[in-house]
């Protein structure tokens, strides 16, 4: 896919679903290249509008700064050619800047801006770090608000008004107010991604606030459905919104809520269900139990 501009890719973006593959480990928890290879081959040949290589579903928290650059490499030669991959920007302003100028060397689309590691920051500071993050690429960057780097709408408002490059804020916190007023005051300027864990259980509300995409987990392992289930938030229609919500979405969170870092692990362990082995997370993250996946592919059955 030819480089695209931050506003063609905006567009891009925003016209459909997104998603962040998972990342495919041996049994030594090395980057299984093969495997991964193939779960991309396979989530770039449906209608997908973006995906993000090395996130947080794709464990990029756990990834060497080399793992990252290998990861995103692979993603971009296997499936840039069809769809756009965005490479992570994480860690310290100085770790964010120079994986961003390595995202654009590798051939990556654009960029998604985590919160810094480890350290509280007042909205000054995360000025600066978007802006250093911006001004070191000419790739389109959204940022991600959460943890310990919320964004107020006055510091997206500032933030976008300085940077060009920036595209699109991705919401990791689900605060109504906080959103409606960003959306007032920014307006179309960006695009709005949804980014809490299951975004689909939040879909259907956010649309009202300007939130016209998100970033599905479940599209890893479900796409057909996870495409089912984005066409009818875009259509308003509630009643299938709600009946695969209680079909199988609010099941699944279910089974997520159990153990802290399972929002990963079950989208590795939904590969597994669909006969497609995601394979192991890696510390500190735990994997699924034995029963928990038993259930979980009794679940995934009923809808695939």
């Amino acid at each position: 896919m030819t480089l695209l501009p931050p506003d063609a890719l905006a567009d891009r973006l925003k016209s459909g679903l997104l998603s962040f593959p998972v990342t495919h480990f041996d049994a030594d928890l090395r980057v299984d290249e093969a495997r991964y290879r193939e779960h991309l081959a396979w989530q770039s040949s449906f209608d997908v509008a973006g995906l993000f290589a090395a996130g947080g579903t794709g464990e990029g928290f756990s990834l060497t700064s080399a793992e990252i650059d290998r990861v995103l490499r692979i993603a971009v030669d296997e499936a840039g050619g069809r769809v756009p991959v965005l490479a992570p920007a994480t860690g310290s302003t100085a770790q964010a800047v120079a994986q961003a100028q390595a995202a654009q060397e590798a051939g990556a689309s654009g960029l998604l801006l985590f919160p810094p590691y480890l350290t509280e920051a007042s909205q000054a500071g995360l000025v600066e770090h978007i802006g250093a993050v911006c001004r070191a690429t000419d790739l389109g960057v959204i940022v991600y608000s959460r943890a310990n780097a919320v964004l107020t709408d006055s510091t997206v408002a500032e933030v976008a008004d300085r940077n060009p490059t920036l595209i699109g804020l991705k919401d990791g916190v689900g605060d109504i107010e906080q959103m409606t007023r960003t959306y007032a005051k920014v307006g179309d300027r960006l695009i709005y991604v949804g980014g809490l864990p299951t975004a689909e259980t939040f879909a259907l509300p956010l649309l009202q606030l300007g939130v016209s995409t998100y970033s599905s987990a479940l599209y890893n392992f479900l796409p057909e459905f996870a495409l089912r289930f984005y066409a009818a938030v875009r259509a308003q229609d509630r009643v299938k919104v709600y009946s695969m919500l209680n079909d199988f979405v609010i099941p699944y969170i279910d089974i997520r809520d159990r153990t802290k870092g399972y929002a990963v692990s079950i989208v590795k362990a939904g590969l597994t269900a669909v006969g497609r082995d995601g394979g192991r997370v890696r510390p500190p993250l735990t994997d699924l139990t034995e029963a928990e996946l038993a259930e979980l592919t009794a679940l995934v059955n009923k809808v695939s």
